[in-house]
């Protein structure tokens, strides 16, 4: 398992993973529902990127996010 601590990692493993499964930039903007630029600027570590965005090239990749080091919560939409 990697950690992922900065925008840069981020864009390498999602840039890496796109490779292995030989789509292009374009290809994989397609199957996420996203810009060609949007692609490019994720892997390229762009900091400001959409999260909602992130997490649909993360699942067109076939991929899921996990976060580890923190506390379980159940999920209550009321609280704030």
């Amino acid at each position: 398992m990697m950690f992922i601590q900065t925008t840069e990692q981020l864009g390498d493993q999602l840039r890496a993973a796109r490779k292995q499964l030989g789509l292009t930039q374009p290809q994989l903007a397609l199957a996420a529902g996203v810009g060609v630029r949007f692609i490019v600027e994720l892997e390229a570590g762009k900091p400001t990127v959409q999260l909602e965005k992130v997490l649909r090239v993360i699942d067109a990749l076939g991929g899921q996010l996990r976060l580890g080091g923190l506390p379980q919560v159940r999920s209550n939409k009321h609280d704030t």
